[in-house]
């Protein structure tokens, strides 16, 4: 690692800032293309992207194939269950909801990696799902399906972060990425031909925008882990909530409420908490 830690934050804060542009283009296409064709779109598209890296540092194919094909899985399923959440909930809404990843990756962590997880953050674990449902707001009005949407995607890509852990190191971060990608991207390829409708050129421009901002988001990322400490740049993350609020008001005139901006405020806090301290169980 090259220590240069506002190198770092610039990538960083360059990835929270065009990543949830993803959110937009896939709000504005599912009002009128199938969610799972959007899938196919971030994961086959992000694919055919990430080829030629893939290719010349020789990782088309993994080494635990069936390990990958899990990680594929619950990418899939939390691409597809965000994306369908937004189509009831604001971008904001969903994902600060979908924030909860954080937490349910330290609650899974103890019972998937024997990971001791101590009594303060277990704590922590606890008040922000107390966040989580002053989000919600379960029993408060209509019941709104994009909250159980948002959650079930938070909890889809804990599962997915939780099997990156087992993966971690064994080959560069483009090559994982491509490895997972290709193969969602298959699995998708298959089970979009019972939806498919034939997109126009400028819903196959939005496709290929999707899959560029979605690598490149990460791609940033990796770049920042090169630069500065992960407990530096974990806060960061959660300026994504503040480019998200933009948008959804540029866009769609969306603009969270009181109690979601309650609700946030604890789960970020909560979440960042168990990012950064580091203390012995």
């Amino acid at each position: 690692m090259t220590r240069n830690p506002l190198i770092g934050i610039f990538f960083m804060l360059g990835a929270m800032a065009i990543l949830p542009m993803i959110d937009v283009i896939a709000k504005h296409l599912g009002q009128s293309i199938p969610i799972l064709q959007i899938v196919w779109a971030r994961l086959a598209l992000g694919a055919l992207i990430t080829l030629p890296i893939a290719a010349r540092h020789g990782g088309l194919v993994p080494a635990r194939p069936w390990l990958h094909t899990a990680r594929a899985g619950f990418l899939m399923a939390a691409t597809f269950l965000f994306f369908s959440s937004l189509k009831f909930l604001p971008i904001a809404d969903a994902l600060a909801i979908f924030f909860v990843q954080p937490l349910v990756l330290t609650a899974l962590s103890p019972f998937v990696l024997q990971e001791r997880v101590s009594l303060r953050r277990w704590i922590a674990v606890g008040v922000g799902f107390v966040g989580t449902l002053i989000i919600i707001r379960p029993g408060m009005g209509a019941f709104n399906p994009g909250a159980l949407l948002a959650l079930g995607a938070g909890t889809a890509l804990a599962l997915y972060f939780l099997l990156t852990r087992k993966v971690s190191g064994t080959a560069p971060a483009i090559v994982t990425t491509f490895q997972t990608n290709a193969i969602g991207g298959v699995i998708a390829s298959v089970l979009v031909l019972w939806v498919w409708q034939a997109p126009t050129p400028t819903e196959w421009a939005l496709f290929f925008g999707l899959a560029v901002i979605a690598n490149l988001g990460h791609w940033l990322i990796v770049r920042a882990y090169d630069y500065a400490e992960a407990s530096l740049l974990a806060p960061l993350a959660y300026t994504e909530m503040v480019t998200a609020t933009i948008f959804g008001l540029v866009f769609f005139g969306d603009f969270p409420d009181a109690y979601t901006l309650l609700g946030v405020a604890i789960l970020i806090g909560c979440a960042v908490y168990i990012s950064t301290v580091r203390e012995t169980p």
